[in-house]
């Protein structure tokens, strides 16, 4: 429950948010034309095993739902979800200019808000899903990918309890 004002309102359970996700997203593909939906339930899949709180599976299920208009920011800002979802959709939206040490720095500043990204870029990196993209655009957003994992310091060597607890500051 949350309060507004003096009215307790009841927090949108994690089946909600996935419902209005699913909802927002609707008729919307990825780059390689599959529906936008699958990519948010795989970045969902992501956090929940990489030991994601239920928080942080609620902001993967909405994390490009600001940046690509799907969800206002004024609807997010309404919801009726915990601040700390909140802030972590909106850690990993980028700004239009932003570049992207600014925008890896607010990631890094927002607790919970790595492992979010960490499973985007993993479902957006996979190379299964980039093998279906021109190979100019494949190249392109390999590097891409990669420099975000480098800003984030997100390294296949690390173990990935030190990431877990690194993104979800309850674990620790």
């Amino acid at each position: 429950m949350g309060r507004v004002g003096n009215v307790t309102t009841p927090r949108l359970t994690l089946a909600e948010v996935e419902a209005i996700a699913r909802e927002a997203h609707a008729g919307q593909t990825d780059k390689a034309g599959r529906p936008y939906a699958e990519h948010l339930a795989a970045v969902a899949d992501g956090v929940r095993a990489r030991g994601g709180s239920e928080e942080q599976i609620a902001a993967a299920w909405l994390h490009d739902a600001v940046e690509d208009g799907a969800l206002s920011r004024r609807w997010l800002d309404g919801a009726a979800l915990p601040q700390p979802v909140k802030d972590m959709v909106l850690a990993v939206t980028k700004q239009d200019g932003e570049d992207l040490p600014a925008y890896t720095a607010r990631i890094l500043a927002t607790p919970g808000a790595l492992l979010v990204k960490e499973s985007d870029l993993a479902h957006n990196a996979d190379p299964a899903r980039l093998a279906v993209l021109e190979a100019a655009t494949r190249t392109r957003l390999t590097a891409k990918y990669a420099q975000v994992r480098e800003l984030l310091s997100l390294t296949d060597g690390e173990p990935p309890v030190e990431r877990r607890n690194q993104a979800n500051p309850s674990s620790r």
